[in-house]
């Protein structure tokens, strides 16, 4: 069992499978020419499965792949069939251009539940956000998965100025389709630009929710980081995924392994730990994962307050969203 020193026990880790994108998004991507890690600094697919394998017997019950884009990713289908061999819930995070692609693989490999980020809700704005004409496609295959019987999370970074217009318009969706949308408070990273202006908090989103639609409060679970809603009658809900606001890190159960194989024990920390270089030479894993756990921080890291007005972004230690894997 991976438990914390304050007794958070941690069963979900999310994988980065590449640090490559074929989005490049604003408040994801830092604006200045990016570099890519050289693929002899990544995990290969049996790297990746082996450290898998490791976490799984420490108790890890649930598995997330994320990217950059997982998807580009030239040996998903293969990591994806290795991983569902494990006693784990497997789901994933895409921006869903290739969704359409790896139906059949992740049917196969038991994969219920698809997150897809999705913005905005109108071309011209997705084009200036992700840099890519590609709306369509993203939407074609949010309702691909919808129809093939996937639950389908659609995630939207909630940008002040531009979320606005748009969140009665995402709720309005789950009307008809079975769609869980959430709206993620702006984070800061390395290169985003973040300022505490440009968030908007999700009890402003409700406010603004509330004056089209009737909404009722629904039960949320322990380890849950959204507050859920539903329209009555609707066939979809909508949460806020509060980071900023009314952080959650009391119920964390979370760890990440970046593409480059270090583990990071919360998502704003700092610390990290080779983990792939510790593999590569024969040294013992689980001490290094046991340590990591160990010295997880209470809250964001020990990086900045809980009160988000009062967080300096310059002074946040961290790599950019793409590097670490979402």
């Amino acid at each position: 069992m991976l438990q914390d020193t304050i007794g958070r026990v941690h069963n979900y880790l999310r994988i980065s499978l590449t640090d490559h994108c074929n989005f490049r998004c604003t408040y994801c991507m830092p604006q200045e020419e990016m570099e890519w890690m050289p693929q002899s600094h990544l995990m290969s697919k049996e790297e990746i499965i082996q450290l898998a394998e490791i976490f799984v017997k420490l108790g890890i019950s649930k598995i997330r792949l994320t990217g950059g884009e997982p998807l580009v990713r030239r040996e998903f289908d293969w990591i994806l069939d290795q991983l569902s061999k494990f006693p784990v819930e497997l789901t994933l995070t895409t921006n869903g251009i290739l969704i359409d692609k790896h139906i059949p693989a992740l049917k196969k490999a038991g994969v219920r539940s698809v997150n897809v980020s999705l913005d905005t809700l109108n071309r011209e704005k997705f084009k200036k956000l992700t840099r890519r004409d590609q709306f369509d496609q993203v939407w074609n295959n949010i309702l691909l998965l919808l129809k093939e019987g996937f639950r389908v999370k659609v995630n939207a970074v909630a940008l002040h100025g531009l979320i606005e217009e748009e969140i009665c318009d995402f709720v309005q969706l789950t009307e008809k389709l079975p769609l869980h949308m959430r709206f993620i408070e702006f984070m800061p990273f390395q290169g985003n630009l973040w300022e505490s202006k440009k968030v908007i908090t999700a009890a402003q989103m409700l406010d603004i929710v509330k004056e089209k639609f009737e909404v009722e409060k629904l039960q949320d679970k322990k380890h849950d980081t959204a507050k859920k809603y539903q329209v009555p009658g609707f066939k979809g809900t909508f949460a806020f995924i509060t980071t900023m606001s009314e952080h959650f890190c009391g119920s964390c159960n979370r760890l990440r392994l970046t593409a480059d194989g270090r583990i990071k024990n919360c998502l704003f920390g700092k610390e990290e730990i080779d983990l792939l270089g510790a593999l590569r030479n024969g040294e013992p894993i689980e001490p290094l994962i046991h340590q990591s756990v160990t010295r997880k921080h209470a809250a964001l890291g020990g990086q900045f307050d809980p009160d988000y007005l009062k967080t300096i972004p310059e002074e946040i230690e961290n790599r950019s969203m793409i590097k670490i894997g979402g």
